[in-house]
């Protein structure tokens, strides 16, 4: 039968909390509580409290909770059922029996763990005999200690094809279903030993028992496969199985930290540089419930793939893994080795603290994104950028959590613009310098330019009338320049117009110091007679005055639209604030149009020029 929410409900309540957790937590009494630093992350001041009356544990800085069942999982890494076991043996409970078929599949799972250890202890023999001197002068010559090869569990598998089957006693249909034998093909030939000629080390899972192997070969004109790993079983998922967690999850808990690699081999290689908190996935890409099982011992687990095209393109498909998953609190941190070396090699060469260095400082997950995608493929033309911008907006839409999307997209698309619109050099002059007669003209590639950006190049009139009235002045554009690039960033329809603005003002020879002159050729925008700007009589130093007060309030609008939309995104998880900071933000959105409308008139009016 199944397991009742009533009978659970009785199993904790027999349960006293704090001395489960007093096992392994050195806990002090607070009033009704017992308190402790926290076993789940790295603190100085206790913010973990136990509460036997109530039944749950919380920890008030890093927010993990949970009932006596939560803690034999989430800390000492139990099977959910072999918690419930432990607990009911201790109140004197009997569990509820399966069904029959899962009793069967239970004791099954049973009998091939009791294969795949005789398998461990035959291999690790098979490594001290003299079959094995082969694969010892590997372990030597990669730098493994006899210390960590027995804490790892090397062993060795002979190159014979029934080496296996004839020194361990079980039946040969339980041998294939372990997945130490494969089963002959077509009838005639019989079984053989799936791992021969390998250096072995054993898969455990999260309670330490061996569920499957890992063989590398130790010949160097092998055929097959370099890396061999056992097929999937009752017993084993690799989708669902991280090698060293079994290992990693205490030191985790200790450091605050669990670092992902490649392969079991630079597991090994940071274990024995001190960095004990390393897991990998078993040959395939990381796939969600390891994600999940990574997030369960840190908030930020680092990825650390090699530093070669296939290790950055493993380390991408992983953050595409965990784009949907992200929640506030769990994220990525993204280490790039330097090109060629794994982190075997980097330890090799440069010693434990320049992985330690590297491990410290890992990207934000938004920053590798960028970094990966700015540099997937040449980005030499428009065409080419824009690909790059739909391919970040393609990840952007896959995150599930809005915030965490609204955000991507902000930080993404600020990358982007700064990339595609990245600032110009301001152009220097010698003293004396005059400037030449065709240089107050308009080249025709301007002109035509220009006579766009009147007739079209802004989404409304005040924007037309501000874009035209700078590019009447040139020499205002570049004190502009940093706000300019800003409104490109934030209004994407304005960003062509700005370009066409920066490039003429890098087309006329117009030094600083001399007065704002007209450049001949500029069409007449139709409000001209509302902006001084836009008015010939209006005096070169009006013009810079009017002209920096409007780029002003060109540039606040679309900072609070975006502010107005993110406030908007809230709602679903703060309808008060979000309510609340919308009315505020709408009312500054109305001043602002307000004052758009009577700044021309003013300006105009200020200066004489008569409405039409």
């Amino acid at each position: 039968m199944a397991l009742t929410p009533q009978w659970l409900d009785t199993l904790r309540a027999r349960i006293t909390l704090s001395a489960v957790v007093g096992r392994s937590v050195r806990l002090q009494k607070a009033g009704r509580e017992f308190r402790a630093c926290c076993p789940f992350h790295d603190e100085k001041s206790p913010s973990f409290y136990v509460n036997d009356a109530k039944g749950f544990y919380h920890c008030f800085g890093c927010q993990a909770h949970g009932d006596a069942i939560r803690w034999l999982t989430d800390h000492q890494g139990l099977a959910f059922m072999d918690a419930v076991k432990e607990l009911a043996a201790e109140a004197g409970m009997e569990v509820p029996a399966p069904d029959p078929r899962a009793s069967r599949q239970a004791e099954r799972r049973a009998s091939l763990i009791d294969i795949t250890e005789a398998a461990q202890a035959w291999f690790a023999e098979q490594l001290r005999c003299a079959e094995g001197a082969q694969a010892r002068a590997y372990l030597a010559g990669r730098g493994i200690s006899d210390a960590t090869a027995r804490e790892f569990g090397f062993g060795y598998a002979p190159d014979s094809r029934q080496a296996l089957k004839a020194a361990l006693n079980f039946d040969e249909a339980s041998l294939v279903e372990a997945g130490m034998r494969i089963a002959a093909e077509d009838g005639e030939r019989e079984s053989y030993d799936r791992f021969r000629g390998r250096l072995m080390l054993p898969i455990h899972n999260a309670r330490g028992q061996v569920i499957a192997f890992g063989g590398r070969t130790l010949a160097k004109d092998a055929g097959g496969a370099k890396y061999l790993n056992s097929p999937d079983t009752p017993l084993f998922d690799k989708g669902r199985t991280l090698y060293n967690l079994h290992r990693a999850a205490p030191a985790a808990r200790k450091s605050g930290r669990i670092v992902v690699v490649e392969g079991y081999m630079d597991v090994i290689a940071l274990a024995q540089a001190g960095i004990a908190e390393a897991v990998a996935p078993l040959g395939t890409a990381l796939t969600e419930h390891q994600l999940e099982l990574l997030w369960r011992q840190a908030e930020r687990p680092i990825l650390c793939f090699d530093g070669d095209g296939a290790g950055q393109r493993a380390a991408l498909k992983a953050i595409a893994r965990a784009l949907p998953l992200l929640r506030p609190g769990h994220t990525l941190g993204i280490v790039r080795l330097p090109a060629g070396l794994d982190p075997d090699d980097l330890i090799r060469d440069h010693g434990a603290k320049a992985i330690e260095a590297l491990l410290a400082a890992p990207q934000p997950l938004a920053e590798a994104l960028w970094q990966f995608e700015r540099h997937a493929t040449p980005l030499a033309s428009p065409e080419d950028k824009a690909g790059l911008k739909a391919r970040l907006l393609d990840h952007v839409e896959t995150i599930q959590h809005p915030d965490i999307r609204a955000l991507y997209r902000r930080d993404l698309l600020e990358r982007f613009s700064a990339f595609a619109f990245p600032p110009r050099e301001a152009r220097t002059w010698q003293s004396g310098q005059r400037r030449s007669e065709t240089a107050q003209r308009s080249s025709p590639e301007v002109a035509s330019r220009l006579q766009q950006l009147a007739s079209g190049g802004a989404r409304d009139a005040f924007t037309a009338a501000v874009m035209v009235g700078l590019a009447r002045h040139p020499a205002e554009i570049a004190r502009h320049e940093e706000a300019l690039l800003e409104l490109a960033r934030r209004d994407p329809n304005t960003a062509p117009a700005i370009d066409t603005l920066l490039a003429v003002s890098e087309s006329l020879d117009s030094p600083v110091p001399t007065p704002i002159s007209v450049p001949i050729g500029l069409p007449a925008h139709p409000d001209r007679n509302n902006y001084a700007f836009l008015h010939e009589g209006t005096s070169p130093e009006e013009a810079r005055e009017d002209l920096a007060e409007a780029v002003s309030l060109l540039v606040e609008r679309p900072a609070l639209e975006a502010a107005l939309a993110a406030a908007t995104l809230r709602f679903e998880h703060d309808p008060e604030g979000s309510i609340a900071e919308q009315a505020s933000l709408r009312d500054r959105l109305l001043a602002l149009n307000a004052r758009l409308k009577r700044f021309g008139r003013k300006r105009a009016a200020a200066h004489g020029v008569p409405e039409l």
